[in-house]
């Protein structure tokens, strides 16, 4: 369950909290919950911070825009690609798109094939209340476990363009993270315990 405070809930928490109490064996949302959790966060915000969204997130489920069937086929070949999403704090980096702005977050989208693996890489900012994570993939990587065999460095996009991920819950202690991309499809992502 989520922790409680003794400060008052903002209705994303407490929508949150509701979900975790009706979540399946599974412990993460329905299409349906992620919805109700949407409209909560999109009322009083979620108050996500950056030291929040930091670790390596296992893309576990998504949902096409408009839907609230999860789509299977390509949740499970993105899941069995290993597609990842790992988010680490970096004060001083600088986003260049529409808006330069403080970038606490350096992202690294990644999925795997073998011993190859496809990395896009680039800083990562927070704005707004509810908050947008708006990000910018400056570079390529094609590796071969530690090899680099390809790398090149990525054009900006147009700043109406700039991607971001609209942030809609955390489940408790954080094992579990769901957004809205700008596309408009929702995914979930499972936090990966830490390797020591």
């Amino acid at each position: 369950m989520i922790a409680r405070s003794s400060a008052p809930q903002s209705p994303a928490e407490s929508a949150s909290a509701a979900v975790e109490a009706a979540a399946g064996a599974d412990d993460l949302p329905s299409g349906a919950a992620l919805l109700a959790l949407e409209q909560a966060a999109r009322r009083g915000g979620t108050g996500l911070e950056a030291e929040q969204l930091e670790g390596l997130w296992m893309l576990e489920r998504i949902w096409p825009r408009g839907q609230t069937r999860s789509a299977a086929l390509a949740g499970g070949l993105l899941r069995s690609l290993g597609a990842s999403l790992r988010m680490e704090r970096r004060l001083g980096v600088k986003g260049t798109g529409a808006e330069v702005a403080p970038a606490p977050l350096w992202l690294t989208n990644s999925v795997r094939l073998g011993w190859l693996e496809l990395r896009f890489q680039g800083p990562g900012w927070l704005r707004g209340r509810r908050p947008l994570l708006w990000f910018q993939f400056e570079r390529l990587e094609i590796r071969a476990g530690e090899r680099t065999l390809l790398q090149r460095t990525l054009p900006a996009p147009e700043p109406r363009r700039q991607p971001f991920f609209a942030l809609i819950a955390t489940g408790a202690d954080r094992r579990w993270l769901a957004a809205r991309g700008r596309s408009g499809g929702l995914a979930v992502w499972r936090l990966s315990p830490p390797t020591r």
